[in-house]
């Protein structure tokens, strides 16, 4: 496990949020290269490395780049820290491990990809890969815990509301624009109850959050900015939704971007069952588990129709923190039992 946890360390000591990748990039293709993979960068960027020959292709699509933030990589005892240790350089570094391990098989291709631009809503890579692949299984590179298993993740919609207008006394009756973006805030949450109101389960309301606000003004004309995102469930109308926002957004502009749709994996596939025994064999009792977050499995998913789900080492309620850390002793174990998923497909 020492050469796995090499691996770790160097690649999150590659700083690489979205659009800037390319060191990360370029290290984890050498060492993919050292390996034993055959290794490349494709046309969006992405980090690939193949393994066998066969028709048959298992592909483990994890992301490369990471929220910004420098975290000081560190190790303390059996906790690395570091941006990406968690999301999602922990479970990438997992698939390549894993894979190594493994190895080559007869009539079979394992596909490793360090996808970038997933955390900056485009998911640049992942959606470079659908139509030159049909695989036959996919795991997500996420973090799960080593003993859990994804199969399902909200969609997702972010609008950019931005309203400028004439600044006018504060004594004056009519609202500034900074009051009309906090009353637009307040109607997507009241809209948000609204549909919530008969839907007691988390992953199928429909949540709204306040993700960016700023106001300024030059003497003249001020100007109020704000950025919402909604996590949609499986039944939403994003339409309605949509529509709901421009009557209540009044005179401000509007731009809608980031729409992806909820995902549900079936449970009875042949890749479940595979991580099913593979985590009893390492002492575990699976769980699956969904998500109110999104992930390249959104965009994927419905594509190509095929066995998938998501794993990864780590603890996705330390994504995006400042204190995000993986243990190193949860990384083996996702090694060991994907290793054996590997090779029982």
């Amino acid at each position: 496990m020492q050469d796995a946890d090499a691996l770790l360390v160097g690649l999150v000591e590659q700083y690489s949020p979205s659009t800037q990748e390319r060191p990360a990039v370029e290290y984890l293709v050498g060492q993919m290269s050292a390996l034993g993979f055959r290794a490349y960068v494709d046309g969006a960027g992405n980090a690939v490395g193949e393994l066998g020959d066969g028709e048959r292709v298992i592909l483990l699509l994890g992301h490369i780049d990471t929220v910004p933030g420098v975290i000081p990589v560190r190790r303390e005892g059996d906790l690395l820290y570091g941006r990406g240790a968690v999301d999602a350089k922990g479970p990438l570094a997992t698939f390549v491990a894993a894979a190594a391990r493994a190895g080559a098989q007869p009539g079979k291709r394992i596909i490793v990809v360090g996808a970038v631009e997933e955390e900056a809503a485009t998911s640049k890579g992942a959606r470079f890969l659908l139509d030159k692949l049909a695989p036959e299984a996919v795991v997500i590179g996420e973090p799960s815990a080593w003993d859990r298993l994804t199969v399902a993740y909200k969609g997702r919609l972010l609008v950019d509301y931005t309203l400028a207008r004439e600044i006018g006394h504060t004594a004056r009756p009519d609202g500034s624009a900074c009051e009309d973006a906090c009353a637009f805030w307040q109607a997507a949450q009241a809209y948000a109850a609204a549909a919530n109101a008969a839907r007691p389960r988390m992953f199928d309301q429909l949540a709204p959050s306040l993700r960016r606000m700023h106001s300024e003004d030059d003497g003249f004309v001020e100007t109020a900015r704000l950025t919402v995102a909604f996590r949609l469930p499986p039944d939403c109308d994003a339409d309605a939704l949509q529509a709901h926002l421009r009557a209540a957004a009044g005179d401000a502009d509007l731009r809608f971007y980031g729409h992806e749709i909820a995902f549900r994996a079936s449970k009875a596939t042949s890749l479940a069952r595979a991580f099913l025994k593979a985590i009893s064999e390492e002492g575990g009792e699976a769980q699956f588990k969904v998500k109110s977050g999104t992930s390249d499995m959104n965009v994927v998913g419905p594509v190509w129709q095929c066995p998938i789900l998501a794993y990864g080492p780590g603890d996705s309620a330390l994504d995006h923190t400042p204190h995000e850390h993986l243990d190193l002793n949860e990384y083996h174990r996702a090694i060991t039992v994907l290793a054996r998923v590997l090779q029982d497909l």
